[in-house]
């Protein structure tokens, strides 16, 4: 789907407040409420809009800790690729899983509530889980930049 000027503004206004209403948004876009709606719409049924949610403060909903882990699989076959992905999406507490190219086969994001909830995730999910062959970690100190979504081109 090619996406004009208008779209990428509607993308841009959405993505930084989701819950603004049609009207509002077809005022910023210089629409009336009808056709942005249907654009709106249009940009949700082609997949660039997946989905809207709320921003969630980790601390203050009693996950202060939050780390990377770094894992290496044995082996990169594709069943067993997939085996990991499904083995990390039944754990909540890991909230990303991104496969990478190199020594590393993939990058985690894990939430805890305290290092010793972190440290039964790594010890009872994580590095005894099928063909994991080594799980490197590193506790974030602090977030110095975390933006939602992606920059979205004004072209």
């Amino acid at each position: 789907m090619a996406f004009d000027q208008i779209d990428r503004q509607i993308l841009t206004f959405l993505q930084e407040d989701g819950r603004m209403t049609n009207v509002d948004l077809a005022e910023r876009v210089g629409l009336t409420a009808p056709p942005c709606l249907r654009r709106v719409r249009a940009l949700e049924d082609a997949g660039a809009i997946r989905g809207y949610h709320a921003e969630l403060d980790p601390a203050a909903l009693g996950y202060p800790i939050t780390v990377f882990a770094m894992v290496s699989l044995r082996s990169q076959a594709e069943h067993d690729l997939a085996a990991f992905e499904n083995h990390v999406a039944a754990i909540p507490e890991i909230r990303e899983c991104h496969m990478l190219n190199g020594e590393i086969d993939f990058i985690l994001k894990i939430v805890a509530a305290d290092l010793k909830s972190f440290q039964d995730i790594l010890t009872t999910h994580l590095t005894p889980a099928p063909n994991v062959a080594s799980v490197k970690t590193s506790l974030t100190i602090r977030t110095a930049k975390a933006l939602p979504g992606i920059p979205v081109r004004m072209e």
